[in-house]
């Protein structure tokens, strides 16, 4: 990691959202991803960093709301005959991975927020209804200058979403975005080592070591543009 660090540093900054008008993203902090035992995809054991995540995240988007700030959640959810490989089966329909964890439900009910479910790993893809974007939509009818994205996981739906934001702005899709913010105690991704790849009778090459994996993420996002 000290490494990784040196050869690829990323530029922190501390940014004030006084005087814009900030959207909030919640990705994917649903049970099939952050509940222990929740399916294939959910910790196996208490894991630190996703309960810091969903601490952080729900007092992100309890800020946002008591500002009168608009909240984006998605929830990934899947057809059970529609497969999304190269992983297992997770957040099915009507199973509850598919809901957000017991600390972000709220959402649901909350007058600023809009809950959404996906699909697919890329949230941006996944907001595509019909010929429009239901998500470029949301930025473009609040005229959000910018938008802070907390969840899971760093490297996978964060990144690519984050990505794909990156370059519809720059493709002057939503015209008053400026920045695009990742609120990094507020994201998280899952650990998968090669001893326990194989435990699970899984092929070495699906260790996911969550330092790096997630330092990679941001490295990524920070590249790209994002803050």
């Amino acid at each position: 990691m000290e490494m990784l660090k040196y050869q690829m540093p990323i530029l922190m900054s501390r940014v004030s959202l006084a005087g814009t008008r900030p959207g909030l993203i919640v990705v994917d902090e649903v049970n099939g991803f952050c509940t222990v035992g929740m399916g294939n995809l959910a910790p196996k054991k208490f894991d630190a960093s996703i309960a810091d995540m969903v601490t952080v995240s729900n007092w992100l988007a309890c800020m946002f709301a008591a500002n009168y700030y608009p909240i984006w959640a998605f929830r990934d959810e899947h057809d059970a005959d529609i497969p999304e490989p190269p992983y297992p089966p997770h957040c099915i329909k009507r199973t509850g991975e598919e809901l957000l964890v017991p600390e972000l439900r709220w959402l649901n009910t909350c007058r600023f927020a809009t809950v959404v479910g996906k699909r697919c790993i890329n949230g941006f893809i996944g907001a595509i209804s019909n010929e429009s974007n239901t998500l470029v939509d949301w930025v473009n009818e609040h005229q959000l200058t910018h938008l802070v994205v907390v969840g899971i996981c760093t490297d996978i739906c964060d990144a690519d979403l984050v990505c794909s934001l990156l370059s519809a702005r720059n493709h002057q899709m939503m015209p008053s975005l400026k920045d695009i913010i990742v609120y990094v105690p507020g994201t998280a991704t899952y650990n998968l080592t090669r001893e326990d790849a194989r435990a699970y009778g899984l092929p070495e090459y699906a260790a996911h070591p969550a330092d790096i994996t997630a330092y990679m993420g941001l490295y990524t996002m920070a590249s790209r543009g994002a803050i």
